[in-house]
């Protein structure tokens, strides 16, 4: 078996695996295309400090203790994983990059790497979506004069000391970006697709069952999944009221077109800007797995819990209802039952 990538989703695979006897090495190999333990983690910007994590759910086995909420999370949550690893003997091969995934001989998968080729009986994916980044395109964007990046490449507050800055999107990163970068910059505006949604009150387990399972609808029916973050709507928190109350968060719809100096209105509106910051979210990184054939028409992998109905060799953990961290704990103990169940009827049909 094959486990690709090492972030919750995978780790949480693997040790469910070796919980239930299988051997790594032996038995199962865990590929991960980053340079270091933490998977997607180890890229967050340096002013994302632990104590600003939403919803960080430990891995199964062991917990995450004691840790100083004022250092990065990039570092605390790589430390972890990096002792989780070690704790149970997960042998992670690093860095190496899935090139592709496809039919091989005798009913296995091929996975072709940058260090060598695997055949697997079983395939759990776990690439998240970290490595493809979504770009929304719009007129008249090649011609902008200032600079424009993406939440993966948000180095921190302090480079847009200065300047005037664009934030596109309406999620937790967007809101994040502003309110950090607001006190250092000329001005801020915040454009969004949608209105914003604010969640007054707690999120409880009711609530976020009831999110999945919106997600997990689509994913179903073959359709591209949409973070459960995207149905739950932004914790209206301290700093989210700090953040209306000073006309920070004072949201703008989409423009139409982007010019050299800045972005334009239909209705004649123009915002002159020295940045345009795409806080636009990412897209599920399963381009590797495009030989299989898995998508459905409407562009989406059509998933039973994690199991690819196109094909019962493979889980995607991690994707769509299992894309937050506590989903992607729970898909993982599912998976490995799947798969065991798998390799017992190929036993019996051998």
């Amino acid at each position: 078996m094959v486990v690709i990538g090492a972030g919750q989703a995978g780790l949480a695979g693997a040790f469910h695996l070796r919980r239930t006897g299988f051997e790594p090495e032996r038995d199962f190999v865990v590929l991960d295309r980053a340079p270091a333990a933490g998977g997607a983690w180890q890229f967050r910007w340096p002013s994302l400090t632990y104590g600003k994590v939403h919803g960080m759910h430990a891995l199964p086995g062991m917990e995450l203790t004691d840790s100083d909420p004022a250092r990065p999370s990039s570092e605390v949550i790589g430390e972890y994983f990096a002792a989780y690893e070690q704790r149970f003997d997960l042998r992670v091969r690093r860095p190496v990059e899935v090139r592709t995934v496809r039919e091989g001989s005798g009913g296995r998968l091929l996975v072709e790497t940058s260090d060598g080729m695997w055949s697997a009986r079983a395939l759990i994916n776990a690439t998240g979506t970290w490595g493809r980044p979504f770009w929304p395109r719009y007129p008249g964007q090649e011609t902008f004069r200032g600079r424009q990046l993406h939440t993966a490449q948000y180095p921190g507050p302090e480079p847009f000391a200065g300047l005037r800055v664009i934030v596109v999107g309406g999620g937790a990163s967007g809101t994040q970006h502003l309110l950090e970068i607001a006190p250092y910059a000329a001005g801020t505006t915040w454009v969004t697709r949608r209105p914003p949604v604010f969640r007054e009150g707690p999120f409880d387990e009711e609530a976020g069952r009831a999110a999945v399972a919106l997600v997990e609808e689509r994913v179903r029916q073959g359709l591209p999944p949409r973070s459960v973050v995207s149905v739950t709507g932004l914790p209206l928190n301290d700093a989210i009221r700090q953040g209306l109350a000073d006309g920070v968060l004072d949201r703008l719809p989409m423009f139409d077109r982007i010019t050299p100096e800045g972005v334009e209105w239909n209705d004649g509106r123009r915002i002159d800007a020295d940045v345009i910051l795409w806080a636009t979210g990412f897209r599920p990184a399963v381009d590797h797995l495009a030989p299989l054939r898995l998508r459905e028409p409407g562009g989406g992998i059509r998933v039973e819990g994690t199991r690819a109905v196109a094909d019962p060799r493979v889980h995607l953990v991690g994707y769509g209802p299992s894309a937050s961290t506590v989903g992607a704990n729970r898909a993982g103990r599912a998976t490995v039952r799947d798969i065991r169940r798998l390799l017992a009827q190929e036993t019996v049909a051998a």
